[in-house]
């Protein structure tokens, strides 16, 4: 009797072969759904707003966290002064600030450059509306 599987790793690659193709077969019909190449483009450029609000919500998290950090650091530094030396909290409390206005100073440093007339393409490509 001639068996398709003749040891164990046999039997694992025709199984992740399998799962492969399936997975294949279920994500073929969304990637179908795009039928030409310009509209497969606008929904690229529509992903790029998420992307955009991502990086923006990351940086208030991330901003949070470092001024907790130099909440923490400056506890530290109160208790053993010459292990926490003073310039590590005060670092973290400034980059807590840039992180936590970086959003605002690009929009502010966005309409210095180009006035209040000016329009940029944002994260879609298009400055048309």
């Amino acid at each position: 009797m001639n068996n398709i599987f003749n040891s164990k790793s046999d039997y694992k690659s025709w199984l992740i072969s399998l799962v492969c193709i399936g997975f294949i077969a279920l994500v073929s019909q969304e990637a179908a759904a795009s039928p030409t190449l310009g509209s497969m483009a606008s929904s690229i450029t529509k992903s790029f707003t998420n992307v955009a609000k991502l990086i923006t919500a990351g940086s208030y998290l991330a901003g949070l966290g470092f001024s907790i950090g130099a909440i923490m650091k400056f506890k530290q530094h109160k208790d053993n002064p010459t292990q926490i030396p003073i310039g590590t909290p005060i670092a973290l409390v400034f980059i807590a600030a840039a992180l936590l206005f970086l959003p605002t100073i690009l929009g502010v440093t966005g309409q210095t450059m180009f006035g209040q007339a000016g329009k940029t393409a944002g994260p879609t490509g298009s400055i048309f509306q």
